[in-house]
């Protein structure tokens, strides 16, 4: 499906990338809720960055997609 801004997605690029999005926004929450539930500062501190490396990708790859509109 061509469009203004040379993406050319077929139904299974959206499909896979669609699975894509669930994955990361679910990495994302998974590391977000093991940040809240640690005590170890050290564990608290790389759970938050895992869930905002996650984000960035979730957002990025959102952006990348809206833009094909």
């Amino acid at each position: 499906m061509p469009n203004n801004t040379g993406c050319a997605l077929t139904s299974k690029d959206l499909s896979v990338l669609e699975d894509q999005l669930t994955h990361m926004a679910m990495s994302c929450k998974v590391a977000q809720h093991h940040a809240e539930a640690f005590q170890n500062p050290q564990l608290k501190q790389v759970a938050s960055t895992v869930a905002q490396h996650h984000r960035q990708h979730y957002d990025a790859l959102l952006n990348y997609l809206n833009g094909c509109q």
